[in-house]
């Protein structure tokens, strides 16, 4: 069996029911529309843009594409690339490709000229699919692009040096690929988040896919009458996966581009969602909207919404308790996972845990964890070490990249970067990233502890700490604070407020301003080292 085996099921059983939603309520912002033309456009002109597709259309265009592909001469276990913005087209065609036998690429949508041409050539992919609005970055490099590659553009006015999606299509059959396929195939090649240089191709089978799909299902409960909420990308395996619950359950889900907290209430009211994955930045901003009457809650229709959940990086256990004030009804979860695990839930918290939040949580459905030392021996119950993992949904490897694949594989268990301890209960707390670890006079400072005091402040929007070289010390912490709008906050206050921390945790350094996450909400912190990263000013600061 195969996650393509579910869509094919849902188009037999549910095929007139509503599969996915595509919705941009800002669409209609955009529009420019003077006041003496308000008279003559149509009402609906000014509604938000929505589309949407059922299962047996669903199914049909990723047939078509599928069939598309084959006819071009794709091969089983080719690779072909996608790098385009959350639509209604992105899942069909994904599916299109692992029905053709050929392994999804999703490219990152942040991607410039140069990142693109890396991965197709890392990757060594067939096929590229684009979007609008990367014709720029692509046409930078067409003509290395599209030496032995095909590009396909998904969109109005095809560029020249490309094929259309939809004429394309259009022509093709929408009858079932009779392409054999099963767990052992190739299915997908993810990359790292590329924060310690450009990204390394993490390359998936079918059996990773299937697995994060129903332990999605299994861990949340996701059931026909569920209606799931995905915000972020869907290239990062956070948001495809989270999705394939629904895909497993044969539930709708919604897809919605724009994070600003009156969107993503809205939406969860007009299409009555009752699943919402959030990032902590979203979730901070709900609640700040809440503490200034922003928005109001008794302007929604929120009473169906039962479950919220956070993946992607740490969550400030002060946050989750914000939340349950405005939200005392909604179950509570969050993830840990990485690419190199097909994304979230081989750690999970679990719905029923929420007197243990602040911790990740225990092995996901079919997963096993340990927390060991440098040289592999487990660790204590209370000691920090290196949270490995192993179950179905591991990587197979670092795609051409043995060396790589070697130091994170080890006897099928993924080393996975991360440290963390383990409690009394058997939950596990992670500690901070093995490559973000502070070692100041020889000490070990982990700044997910740091960060997690400073977010109690009130003030406090969102905080990173990092390591600043110090030639005394070897580092020093460095706090980097963004503070809650219309409010003021001083170096002084902070220093105050950390006396509660023991001292060689305290910042020697602050600094006021945003702090940089990328798409799926993990603070950039390569982009702070390198930005506070000089000793001279260092000196400066600590004088």
């Amino acid at each position: 069996m195969t996650v393509i085996d579910y869509l094919i099921n849902n188009a037999r059983d549910y095929g007139d029911e509503i599969a996915l939603v595509e919705l941009n309520p800002e669409e209609a912002d955009n529009r420019r529309i003077s006041w003496k033309e308000y008279d003559l456009i149509e009402p609906s002109l000014f509604e938000p843009y929505r589309r949407e597709i059922s299962w047996s259309v669903f199914n049909e265009k990723a047939n078509r594409f599928a069939n598309l592909l084959i006819s071009r001469g794709v091969k089983k276990g080719d690779r072909v690339a996608i790098i385009m913005y959350n639509c209604l087209e992105w899942l069909p065609i994904y599916f299109g490709i692992l029905k053709s036998g050929a392994i999804a690429v999703p490219f990152n949508f942040r991607y410039d000229a140069e990142e693109i041409l890396y991965c197709a050539e890392l990757a060594e992919v067939h096929m590229i699919v684009f979007g609008p609005e990367f014709i720029g970055r692509i046409e930078a490099n067409a003509e290395k692009l599209s030496k032995g590659r095909l590009l396909i553009y998904v969109g109005d006015n095809c560029p020249r040096y490309a094929e259309s999606y939809r004429e394309l299509v259009a022509d093709c059959s929408s009858k079932e690929p009779e392409i054999e396929l099963c767990e052992d195939d190739f299915g997908a090649i993810y990359f790292s988040s590329g924060t310690t240089g450009f990204p390394k191709a993490i390359l998936h089978k079918h059996l990773s896919l299937l697995q994060a799909a129903q332990m999605e299902q299994k861990h949340h409960e996701t059931s026909r009458d569920d209606v799931f909420l995905c915000i972020p990308p869907l290239y990062h395996t956070g948001a495809k996966f989270h999705w394939m619950g629904s895909l497993v359950a044969g539930s709708k889900a919604v897809l919605l581009k724009g994070s600003k907290p009156e969107i993503i209430l809205d939406a969860v009211s007009k299409e009555k969602c009752t699943i919402v994955w959030l990032l902590v930045p979203w979730a901070q901003d709900i609640l700040d909207a809440l503490d200034t009457g922003k928005i109001k809650l008794s302007e929604y229709e929120l009473s169906q919404w039962r479950l919220m959940h956070i993946g992607a990086q740490p969550v400030p256990p002060t946050l989750i308790k914000q939340w349950k004030s405005y939200f005392p009804d909604h179950d509570y979860d969050t993830n840990y996972g990485l690419s190199e695990s097909t994304g979230p839930g081989c750690v999970h918290l679990g719905m029923g845990n929420i007197h243990k939040v602040g911790a990740i949580g225990v092995p996901g459905y079919r997963w096993e964890c340990r927390i060991v030392t440098e040289d592999g021996a487990d660790v204590k119950k209370g000691d920090v070490g290196e949270l490995i993992v192993k179950g179905p949904g591991v990587m197979t490897c670092y795609y051409n990249n043995p060396e790589a694949t070697a130091e994170t594989i080890k006897d099928g268990w993924l080393y996975t970067g991360d440290m963390a301890m383990m409690d009394e209960d058997d939950f596990i707390w992670l500690v901070d990233r093995k490559k973000d670890v502070i070692v100041s006079g020889g000490e070990n400072i982990y700044p997910v502890q740091i960060e997690n005091y400073i977010r109690k402040n009130d003030k406090v929007k969102d905080v990173a700490v990092i390591g600043m070289p110090s030639k005394r010390l070897g580092e020093i912490t460095a706090a980097i604070i963004e503070i809650k709008d219309g409010m003021t906050l001083t170096t002084e206050e902070v220093d105050e407020f950390c006396m509660g921390l023991p001292r060689y945790k305290r910042p020697k350094v602050v600094f006021f301003e945003e702090i940089p996450r990328n798409a799926t909400g993990k603070i950039e912190k390569p982009v702070l080292r390198q930005r506070h990263g000089s000793e001279q000013l260092v000196a400066q600061q600590i004088q």
